[in-house]
């Protein structure tokens, strides 16, 4: 698909190395949450940008052209000296997804005031951002006042995607997350973000903390296979997650993120003054798409989002 983005997606672009049945053949997959959810969005209709450094090396290359297939705009890249951030990604017995960083001196972590762009077109209805990004400094903190800029512009939606190990110690890191929900119109975030980032809390009260205190529009709290709440003014919807063979995790919270944000927009409830007269009825439809979405991500290895087609399928085999 082509068109003017709708969504501006910015943050990491990397490699995952995923460790198959035979440990001594890794294969090569592009990756990094904000791509995913890039490369989710225009899979599944809405238009998207994508704003990241990417590696001067080989991996960099090959995460471009990934892009550049699933008609993600590119305008907005960066050309780094740098070289690709990878991720080894191994399997426990229930297909979630285990993390090791290899990020030192890379290219994601060194934006620069002048490389993010000072204005964006009124097309674009909503910035989203998240995980290691907007966490690993000295880049992070470059992101987060251009995200808290952009807030005063337009929908901004965020997917705190807490990996532990990049993150710092929790007393630092937890008023970096704080200030970016408060930056959020939309906060999509996993019930193991908030036990790390809060472990002695119960996630929906700290999801409801988050909405209230924080002013943020709508919270979404997912659950695996345990499904998703969303919290917003109109009410709090509890969804199923969708039944599913389970090859991995990788990919399906970023997912999640782009149906949620795509449902948003083709039902004209993305924009700020929209989203907030979101009905309950519209939050259940809204997270019972990205929930599909997300499902179907489940059923086949590394980050590979459905299409459009294919999450209508998944939603028509549920009984109503």
């Amino acid at each position: 698909m082509s068109g003017s983005p709708e969504v501006l997606v910015v943050g990491e672009a990397l490699v995952d190395l995923l460790m198959g049945e035979d440990t001594r053949r890794p294969f090569a997959c592009p990756g990094g949450s904000p791509a995913n959810t890039a490369i989710a969005l225009t899979r599944l209709g809405t238009p998207a940008a994508l704003a990241a450094r990417f590696g001067d090396d080989h991996f960099g290359d090959l995460l471009l052209s990934n892009l550049a297939a699933n008609d993600v705009d590119l305008s907005y890249r960066v050309e780094a000296d740098e070289p690709a951030s990878l991720a080894v990604v191994s399997l426990d017995a229930d297909g979630s997804a285990c993390y090791r960083f290899h990020v030192a001196g890379t290219a994601d972590w060194a934006w620069t005031p002048d490389e993010l762009p000072a204005r964006l077109p009124g097309t674009v209805q909503a910035v989203h951002t998240g995980s290691l990004a907007v966490a690993m400094t000295p880049g992070a903190d470059v992101l987060g006042e251009w995200f808290t800029r952009q807030h005063a512009e337009r929908t901004t939606s965020f997917d705190p995607n807490i990996r532990p190990a990049l993150a710092g110690p929790r007393k630092h890191y937890l008023p970096r997350l704080e200030a970016l929900v408060t930056a959020s119109d939309i906060v999509k975030v996993s019930h193991e973000d908030l036990a790390w980032a809060y472990p002695e809390q119960d996630p929906l009260r700290v999801a409801e903390r988050w909405r209230r205190e924080l002013a943020t529009t709508l919270v979404v709290v997912t659950l695996g296979s345990g499904g998703a709440f969303a919290l917003h003014n109109s009410g709090t919807v509890h969804r199923p997650a969708v039944s599913t063979s389970i090859v991995d995790t990788v990919g399906a919270g970023d997912t999640f993120s782009a149906g949620m944000l795509h449902w948003l927009a083709r039902h004209d409830r993305l924009a700020r003054h929209r989203l907030v007269g979101l009905t309950e009825s519209e939050l259940a439809d809204a997270v019972d798409y990205a929930t599909a979405a997300a499902g179907v991500t489940c059923t086949r290895p590394g980050a590979d989002p459905p299409h459009a087609g294919e999450v209508d399928r998944v939603l028509a085999s549920v009984p109503a």
